[in-house]
């Protein structure tokens, strides 16, 4: 079967993405490509890929825990996070780890049990906690060198929806990605 990422997963990246029961996604560079735009009226615009939202509603489906944890605050993104459901959204918390400290002691799991997808320097404090780290492919360097995974794809152009396979292909449960909507 054809994936996003290289299916010869390592036996580290794999147990690792064995164990994952929950994902905390940044949005900013992750979610979008980075960039904020404003139209005439000073109202923000965000591009969001489907391939990445679907991704978001696989993992509901399977029963995985799915949060948004950024460090600004957008309507947009409530707005996006209300329409594919994820309820966990925790918007302008600049200093991510006590944010995501809190959301695992409400979520039952442990924080070895997240995949946390972040693009720069303020998600590198949950890349400490979290069993699964990853970045978009066009993530800060530094970013990228503490990952456990770099994503092919770039963020708001499928990262997540990558990340979301390799976990389900090292869990024996890629194929249930096209089962669920059949």
């Amino acid at each position: 079967m054809t994936t996003l990422f290289d299916p010869e997963l390592g036996p580290e990246l794999r147990a690792r993405a064995q164990r994952i029961r929950g994902f905390v996604l940044d949005v900013d560079g992750v979610l979008t490509d980075g960039a904020i735009v404003y139209d005439a009226d000073a109202r923000e615009i965000k591009s969001f890929h489907v391939w990445d939202g679907f991704a978001v509603k696989v993992l509901q489906k399977i029963g995985l825990e799915v949060a948004i944890l950024s460090g600004r605050r957008s309507a947009v993104v409530a707005h996006r996070a209300a329409e594919l459901g994820i309820r966990e959204v925790l918007q302008g918390h600049l200093k991510k780890r006590p944010a995501f400290e809190e959301l695992v002691q409400r979520s039952g799991l442990r924080a070895e049990e997240f995949c946390v997808i972040g693009d720069d320097l303020p998600d590198l404090a949950l890349f400490e906690l979290a069993g699964l780290a990853a970045a978009p492919g066009d993530a800060h360097p530094l970013v990228q060198q503490r990952a456990h995974y770099v994503a092919r794809r770039g963020g708001g152009r499928g990262a997540v929806r990558e990340v979301v396979e390799l976990v389900l292909h090292a869990q024996g449960r890629f194929a249930e990605l096209a089962a669920l909507f059949a």
